[in-house]
């Protein structure tokens, strides 16, 4: 995704907070995948084979992480040899775009929104043929179509993730609201109308609406829950509709009326986070590790007094978080391609994923409803649990970072009123016609 990995960075912190168990008690076992024991899958490697991987070095997994994985792989499997490279989240798409062509990597990690991109240059495998049937159900349902385009899988996902609701509880005590009331969009605007006549605070609301990939994603949650998408049956952007245009009207009228503080059009996710830390304001959209960050006494004013909570419902009652997900792929150059396949359904397997629920949370439903594994961080996983089950995508399109820079610019013209929300969102999709 294109924006400050450091935002999502902080996941291990999070879990480390309300660390109760030990990591090795983690381990579930399950038919999802490979077993943390010493098996691995049906597909188990025999000859001799070195896999080469290329992994982000910051946010999720940390290295120590993987290479621990990565080690108890080659220990159950001694024919394999796993050469692992780290590099920044900001030269992983280059590296592997420029890396295709040798076939220098079996195995990559791979954005949520590189997919459409991937598959249409040829980079990445189609991994269709080789899903099991059953990770349809098992899986979390956002987590799911991470690396799916046009109906067609091109990895596995590898650590779900998505903005939540922070919520001030101090704040909306003092006007009587509780959680209950902020389950739908309308309910939280109510008790931000409180908060604001009632002097509790100026601008209740803060997001992330600079013009970066930030107001993307926040444009896309307020998207999916007035029941859109970004595009239609044909993979072309639609955001000019009644639905999309409606969505970005909301967002404008909350400038218009107060509740949002108008410096949100400046904002990235580190300014929300910073805004809710200092107390200045009840509500934020942000991610996973924005609530390690909270509970932080040097970093934050408000320790014990926010809550986490999955995104507001929508008039459709649609509540989809917006998708941030990693996969890991099979670039098509690989000459070990089944060797790559067994890796990967080992790293990505329920029992590694949750012995190691201090880097991502787990792809894993049934995860959720383990109390070995959510008693590490109750609050965040039961957020998680409703949060990661339905996220909208961005755009799955080729030339997608030339139509989220399209997207951005046109998105702020209307917050800022320089333009009409239908004359920004109609600007847009004419421009992504000749986008590249």
């Amino acid at each position: 995704m294109k924006m400050s990995r450091s935002i999502r960075g902080g996941l291990a912190a999070v879990v480390a907070l309300a660390a109760t168990l030990s990591l090795a008690a983690c381990a579930t076992g399950g038919s999802t995948g490979a077993s943390t024991t010493g098996s691995t899958s049906d597909t188990a490697t025999t000859a001799k084979t070195t896999l080469n991987a290329l992994f982000m070095q910051q946010a999720g997994y940390s290295q120590d992480q993987i290479d621990a994985m990565i080690q108890a792989y080659e220990t159950a499997n001694p024919n394999v040899t796993v050469n692992a490279t780290y590099v920044a989240y900001e030269a992983l798409h280059d590296k592997i775009v420029t890396a295709a062509p040798a076939g220098t990597y079996d195995v990559v990690l791979v954005d949520v929104i590189w997919p459409a991109e991937f598959a249409t240059k040829g980079i990445l495998t189609d991994v269709t043929s080789r899903y099991p049937a059953s990770w349809q159900t098992d899986m979390l349902g956002g987590a799911y179509t991470t690396a799916e385009f046009n109906g067609k899988f091109y990895g596995v996902p590898w650590g779900p993730s998505t903005k939540f609701l922070y919520v001030n509880e101090d704040m909306i005590a003092k006007v009587g609201a509780t959680d209950a009331d902020l389950g739908t969009w309308d309910g939280l605007l109510a008790v931000a109308q409180k908060l604001k006549d009632q002097g509790v605070v100026q601008y209740p609301l803060a997001w992330s609406w600079s013009q970066a990939e930030a107001v993307i994603c926040d444009y896309g949650q307020m998207l999916g829950a007035f029941g859109g998408s970004f595009t239609d049956a044909s993979g072309n952007l639609d955001v000019n509709n009644a639905v999309g245009v409606q969505a970005l009207t909301w967002m404008k009228q909350t400038i218009d009326d107060g509740l949002t503080n108008p410096a949100s059009t400046t904002f990235i996710e580190d300014d929300v986070q910073k805004s809710l830390a200092q107390g200045q304001t009840a509500f934020g959209l942000n991610w996973e590790s924005t609530f390690a960050a909270l509970q932080d006494p040097t970093q934050s004013n408000v320790v014990g007094k926010i809550h986490i909570l999955p995104t507001p419902a929508g008039p459709t009652g649609a509540r989809p978080g917006i998708n941030g997900a990693m996969a890991l792929g099979i670039p098509t150059g690989s000459k070990n391609q089944d060797a790559a396949w067994d890796l990967i359904t080992y790293l990505t397997s329920q029992p590694v994923q949750n012995q190691y629920p201090t880097g991502w949370l787990p792809n894993w439903t049934s995860s959720y409803s383990d109390p070995t594994i959510t008693a590490q961080a109750p609050e965040l996983f039961a957020a998680a649990k409703t949060g990661y089950a339905d996220l909208i995508q961005r755009p799955q399109v080729a030339n997608y970072n030339a139509t989220s820079a399209v997207l951005q610019a046109d998105i702020q013209k209307a917050l800022l009123g320089q333009m009409t929300p239908q004359a920004a969102m109609d600007d847009a999709v004419a421009q992504s016609k000749t986008a590249s």
